[in-house]
């Protein structure tokens, strides 16, 4: 490995003595900033909490720093070795999973019945509308960050902690969730009951079945992102490959034996149990934010990453619909089975050999799933230690591998504790709220993106898209919360569903567009962002109370978090104060990096380094 030089001896002129390996584990390679060099600073650090969430709360960073300086913070780079074809599969292998073979049986027989199928039609219009705004950031600004650089760049640093914290949660939560979903599967391809492989214990109802399977699957997942980004792709590709067969032989297969009146009663729950059972099963599209993490690793990301958004996205929700069509024609939504529904309809239609057919098909997709996620989550994790988040050592590029090793660990181990104890509907209503959260938060910066650039747009527009928006996002939450409590009424939805249409006609009128997108742009600006806004609330409100409290509780935990470490943290690199990597490079560099990214340099943000 060439040597790693420390900040001070390049700003001295002198080489570094000893070249620095990869395993670090000294206190200052977890805390370097001077708020944490004694408990003296760290007391004085905390006396300055106001005046230090005051600058950080208004700080921005640039398309350039994130393309430029936080790379750097990684000392390795990561390799530029995916195209378009890898994206594709790495979305069809990152989404097609747990959701489909898990979630549908679960929300069919609970919520939605046979209307499970416009659940996924509902649940992903909205992602698909996500899917969108994902595609036009991660061009502009390509990333292994995703979400969290985006929001660092339009909304802020704290608005970047807040989708920092959730983005984590979401990566070992979901991670725990499908390698849960994997033991119930092997369970059933060896005639066993769904939990017959668990060790269950007399801890409370949702945390008394551990599962160390779970744990070894998580283990050699994560062992293989390790190792290489390209390798990875190739064991996905031929992966999903299979998988498309099994899911070719799921639809025709179970067509055969579809019979129409098990379609009837369509609707048991009503309307709203199918809003409930979408927003649970949006879980199952959550994955495709994965692809927006390569994008630091991709050859030509303005080309590849449309193309392996959008494309993948596409066909994973017409496979999803006619999937869940297929499951609600073989058997009553009753007689579904809640952890193994493919393998046990075929069961029970009499294809008793084709139920090992549709569970080692859901065992690899399961298995991709947790590849990919492994993959992308460890991107999003290394890109927010790259801003002192959490500790920088999790920043690290591996110099052999050209993948973040320590990342990767830090999210597998996490997933593997959860995994172990919690169960699978504990786990999947919090990973919604999660998920919707902060998609609806990217809806918002790229509107933020399109209608506001620091020093180009006026104080008066900039005030009025902020009132415009408080309008958009508030008659939208308005909108969900009176679904979730008088459905069946009108009233509400002829003042808010109004107001939402005229504070995004608003935008669109009163607001000139201060940037145009360089090579993808979203169509129709600022209606599908502002839709997207709505939808995703809309699916929130639609999830139960105790989804709320649990991340209600995990939100506070964050916070406290942030109040006390990564504040103090950010605030010490944004302003220098531990000779950041801004200072180790040339102009030059900087302006190479911002060269990616400009046709929009013209109106690029101006503001302290982040």
């Amino acid at each position: 490995m060439t040597p790693v030089e420390t900040p001070e001896e390049q700003r001295a002129g002198k080489p570094a003595a000893v070249a620095r390996g990869y395993w670090r584990w000294h206190r200052e390679d977890f805390f370097p900033e001077p708020s944490f060099a004694s408990w003296g600073a760290y007391r004085s650090a905390l006396a300055a909490t106001p005046a230090r969430f005051r600058d950080r709360f208004t700080g921005r960073s640039t398309d350039a720093d994130e393309l430029g300086a936080l790379r750097r913070r990684s000392e390795n780079e990561m390799r530029r070795c995916l195209t378009w074809w890898d994206l594709t599969w790495f979305g069809f292998g990152s989404v097609i999973g747990a959701g489909i073979f898990v979630l549908t049986g679960q929300e069919a027989h609970d919520n939605a019945g046979p209307a499970i199928v416009l659940s996924y039609v509902a649940s992903g219009l909205s992602a698909m509308l996500s899917v969108f705004c994902y595609t036009e950031l991660a061009v502009e600004i390509p990333v292994a960050g995703g979400s969290f650089a985006y929001l660092r760049v339009e909304l802020g640093d704290v608005a970047a902690f807040i989708a920092a914290a959730n983005l984590i949660l979401e990566s070992i939560i979901g991670k725990a969730a499908v390698a849960r979903s994997w033991t119930s599967y092997l369970a059933s391809l060896i005639n066993k009951p769904a939990s017959a492989l668990r060790i269950q214990t007399s801890l409370a109802e949702g945390y008394n079945e551990l599962d160390p399977i779970a744990v070894v699957v998580i283990a050699v997942t994560a062992t293989l992102a390790m190792v290489s980004a390209k390798g990875t792709s190739r064991v996905n590709w031929i992966a999903s490959v299979v998988h498309v067969f099994v899911i070719a032989f799921v639809i025709v297969a179970g067509f055969l034996h579809a019979k129409t009146s098990n379609l009837t009663p369509f609707m048991p729950y009503g309307v709203p149990g199918v809003f409930r059972a979408a927003a649970i099963v949006y879980f199952a599209y959550g994955g495709f934010d994965n692809i927006a993490t390569m994008a630091e690793e991709t050859k030509n990301p303005s080309r590849d990453i449309p193309l392996g958004l959008l494309g993948s996205m596409s066909m994973i929700t017409a496979i999803y619909c006619v999937m869940a069509l297929v499951l609600s024609m073989m058997q009553p939504y009753t007689a579904i089975d809640r952890s193994a529904a493919y393998s046990v309809a075929f069961r029970n239609v009499g294809m008793r050999w084709a139920q090992y057919v549709v569970a080692l098909g859901a065992l690899k997709g399961m298995t991709t799933v947790l590849l990919v996620g492994a993959l992308g989550k460890a991107r999003y994790t290394t890109h927010i230690a790259r801003s002192h988040i959490i500790p920088p050592v999790f920043a690290l590029v591996h110099p052999r591998t050209g993948t973040p090793v320590h990342a990767t660990m830090l999210i597998s181990v996490a997933g593997a504790c959860i995994g172990l104890f919690s169960s699978l509907d504990v786990l999947a209503s919090l990973l919604s709220v999660s998920t919707l959260f902060i998609f609806m938060m990217m809806a918002t910066a790229l509107l933020v993106r399109r209608y506001y650039v620091r020093g180009v747009t006026s104080r008066k527009h900039a005030m009025r898209l902020v009132a415009l928006l408080a309008v958009v996002i508030g008659s939208s939450a308005g909108i969900a919360a009176y679904w979730g409590a008088a459905p069946e009424r009108w009233v509400g939805y002829a003042v808010l569903v109004p107001a939402w249409a005229a504070g995004t006609l608003g935008i669109q009128l009163l607001v000139p567009a201060a940037r145009s997108p360089k090579v993808w742009g979203v169509p129709l600006v600022p209606w599908l962002p502002s839709l997207s806004i709505a939808t995703n609330l809309f699916l929130m409100g639609s999830l139960g109370a105790q989804a709320f409290v649990r991340f209600g509780v995990c939100t506070a935990i964050m916070l406290l978090y942030y109040v006390f470490v990564g504040l103090h943290a950010t605030y010490d690199i944004a302003h220098g104060a531990c000779g950041d990597v801004d200072d180790e490079v040339s102009d030059a560099e900087d302006q190479k990096a911002a060269a990616t990214v400009a046709a929009t340099t013209d109106v690029e943000r101006t503001g302290p380094k982040i």
